[in-house]
């Protein structure tokens, strides 16, 4: 009867030993997000033409709303609703949150670079639009995300400015603009269209406040 035991005793132990090494052989890799880029993303644009190419489109002083989770655009009857996270207009910028809106949105500018912010900053503050004209991303040349060149009549992006956004629910984002013009010409130009927007942006989906 000892040998017996004995014998069990060994097998349980063995076996045991080979499943705790096939767990360490094989353990559980976490993949790296990877970052997105979304070309022209229509911000209420006014030089687009009809269909018979005869009259200017006027803008519909509506934003464009936009998914990061989804990549897309979201429908303005979805305005109500956690379901988008940004919004464009011209050079004006909505999050969605704040009193005026229904989600858990908000903003945060980062200076440096985007491959650098692996993580939201522990003193990061999210700004949220309180009011049409007080928003969490504010307007005017130098102020925001843009510089406004009086001569040339171009709009770009202040360098080494990145957004930290918290999306309508709740979860993080990093983006920078890369174009405010279509096709996101190198250099824009007196023929640039305006109004569309080039994105680059990394989307956490697991609600964390990791980057990368």
């Amino acid at each position: 009867m000892t040998t017996r035991i004995y014998q069990l005793f060994l097998a349980f132990c063995l076996s045991t030993t080979f499943f705790s090494c096939k767990k360490e052989d094989n353990p559980v890799t976490v993949q790296p997000l990877t970052s997105t880029t979304v070309k022209d993303i229509a911000a209420d644009p006014t030089s687009m033409t009809s269909a018979t190419g005869q009259q200017p489109v006027v803008a519909t002083g509506k934003f464009t709303l936009f998914s990061f989770k989804d990549s897309k655009q979201v429908a303005n009857s979805d305005s109500a609703t956690n379901k988008w996270d940004i919004g464009f207009r011209g050079t004006t910028i909505i999050v969605n949150g704040g009193p005026i809106r229904t989600g858990q949105g908000g903003a945060y500018i980062y200076t440096g670079t985007f491959d650098n912010l692996i993580t939201v900053p522990t003193s990061a503050t999210f700004a949220q639009d309180q009011t049409s004209t007080q928003l969490a991303i504010m307007t005017g040349s130098g102020k925001g995300w843009y510089n406004y060149d009086q001569t040339t009549n171009i709009i770009s992006s202040i360098p080494g400015k990145v957004f930290i956004i918290r999306t309508g629910d709740g979860k993080y984002a990093k983006m920078e603009i890369l174009s405010y013009y279509q096709g996101a010409p190198a250099t824009p130009g007196a023929t640039s269209v305006a109004r569309y927007y080039t994105l680059r942006y990394l989307y956490q989906p697991d609600g964390s406040q990791t980057l990368k």
